[in-house]
């Protein structure tokens, strides 16, 4: 691949990636729930995730899922009910404290251990991302290369460009406990809950590629 091919395909994954999913709002709730500590633990499980797509398109199995109906349906039809319980935590949880925010609890370790399971859960379980990753990596592999080397260096890039932007996301949460009030950051939350129902809707809707 060429300099100009990865600059490309950097500038669409940033795009991509910027626009508010599931993983980023889940890392903007962690950021004001548990602060840096639990969102990186989410963040990691999200790129644990992206990374266990990337591989399943790279080995052919995105072939699988499209042509099983009853796979796709089985795995949308869970991401569904996941994201949807995932929007109603949000809704229903406390109004974060600065201090309960950014001092250590001896829950501390298994709210980390949630946060990454959380996070890998919604990544694998989007059966439009196996489609999406199907469709767009091979446009900026070369054929006449090693595939796996190629996939492995775009897989990379993109989840490089996510986690930024995760980070992102969840300095945003831990900033806000600073510097907005209770009242909005309940709204904030919950905000981040409707998103959820928002993605989960989409999910629900959305038809099978090539159906």
């Amino acid at each position: 691949m060429t300099a100009q091919t990865l600059i490309l395909y950097a500038l669409a994954c940033v795009a991509i990636a910027a626009t508010p999913g599931p993983t980023m709002l889940l890392a903007l709730s962690n950021g004001m729930l548990g602060g840096m500590r639990r969102a990186a633990w989410g963040i990691a499980g999200a790129c644990l995730g992206s990374a266990t797509v990337i591989a399943v398109v790279a080995l052919g199995l995105g072939s699988l899922l499209a042509a099983s109906h009853w796979l796709f349906e089985g795995l949308r039809v869970a991401g569904v009910l996941y994201l949807a319980w995932l929007g109603l935590r949000m809704w229903r949880a406390p109004t974060p404290d600065l201090r309960t925010a950014l001092a250590r609890t001896p829950q501390d370790d298994a709210q980390r251990g949630l946060a990454l399971l959380r996070s890998l859960a919604v990544a694998l379980s989007n059966p439009k991302a196996v489609f999406f990753f199907a469709a767009f990596l091979p446009q900026f592999v070369d054929v006449r290369q090693s595939q796996v080397a190629q996939y492995a260096l775009l897989g990379g890039i993109f989840i490089g460009i996510d986690l930024l932007l995760m980070l992102a996301y969840a300095g945003a949460g831990t900033q806000a406990v600073r510097w907005m009030s209770q009242r909005s950051l309940r709204w904030l939350n919950r905000g981040c809950g409707a998103g959820m129902w928002l993605l989960a809707g989409v999910l629900a809707l959305g038809r099978r590629p090539g159906t």
